[in-house]
């Protein structure tokens, strides 16, 4: 079976303290911390063990906090980019720990989706940990959310970046009617891909491949269509990927997130990503021409 997993543990920690997050500065205590790591482990585990069975899996590790500077997730990420029947494993990260241990990654699977967050780190050091992914010739995209007093540092960092890294901006959706038109016009320059995502996209009843072909797998196994989906569908470990698989129609009223709407067929945005839609890098030719001016 060809299936993508959207993975999130019990992690709910982060070393920065982004205005906008939830999870910004908090600490998880010692036994949340070793709750996640026996979850990840098991998630490992399962994906490992289907070794065999004619799957071709790719995973996507989304948690809510910074994973990257626990062991088991670099652990995890560099064991599953080895695996025969793993297309792919990306991560959301802020790209804050250090990046020694991705020589071991196979560079052909694993990729990631980078967030950048103006105030919390420098932009300097930010660019020198993209370049470092860039040496090593590790697919990334990456990301920030398009709150306007971030408008200044995504500028910025648009120039600075290398041309063949895409820039992509999540729309700040919790106040109606945020962006002005001349806020539209900045952002599409940034990311020519930006209407795509300020939309909300009425779903409801409509057909969708998470619960199909994408599953959002919760820390000890539990499933979801998709994150926002609250409607367990069942239990990877218990049910498998066969008793899982089933075409659902959506049952929630709009989609408004990246890794939601991108699974709606009827946007076809497999022309837009190619074989990149899971860790968001966009197709050169999408891009051509785009480059925001200097001015």
């Amino acid at each position: 079976m060809k299936a993508t997993l959207y993975f999130r543990g019990s992690l709910t920690s982060c070393n920065y303290d982004c205005p906008y997050c939830p999870f910004s500065k908090n600490v998880d205590t010692r036994a949340t911390l070793a709750r996640d790591r026996d979850h990840v482990m098991q998630f490992v585990d399962w994906v490992r063990g289907r070794a065999g069975e004619g799957d071709r899996l790719s995973v996507f590790f989304n948690p809510y906090g910074e994973a990257l500077i626990h062991r088991w997730y670099r652990e995890a990420i560099t064991e599953l980019s080895h695996l025969d029947h793993i297309e792919k494993v990306a991560i959301q990260t802020n790209l804050s720990a250090k990046l020694d241990w991705t020589e071991k990654l196979n560079r052909d699977k694993a990729a990631f989706w980078v967030t950048y967050h103006p105030g919390q780190t420098k932009e300097a050091d930010f660019l020198a940990q993209c370049l470092e992914l860039h040496r090593r010739n590790i697919p990334f995209s990456v990301g920030s959310v398009g709150v306007r007093s971030a408008f200044g540092a995504i500028r910025s960092l648009r120039r600075a970046l290398l041309d063949d890294v895409y820039l992509w901006v999540n729309a700040y959706k919790d106040k109606k009617d945020y962006y002005s038109d001349e806020d539209l016009i900045f952002l599409r320059a940034i990311d020519p891909l930006f209407d795509y995502n300020v939309s909300d996209y009425d779903s409801m009843g409509k057909p969708c491949e998470t619960g199909h072909s994408v599953f959002y797998v919760q820390g000890p196994g539990i499933v979801k269509r998709c994150y926002k989906d609250r409607q367990v569908i069942g239990h990877l470990y218990r049910d498998g990927l066969e008793g899982l698989s089933k075409r659902r129609a959506c049952g929630m009223k709009c989609c408004d997130c990246y890794i939601g709407y991108i699974h709606m067929p009827e946007l076809k945005l497999d022309r837009v990503y190619g074989d990149k839609l899971l860790e968001r890098i966009a197709s050169p030719a999408v891009l051509v021409g785009t480059q925001i001016s200097p001015s």
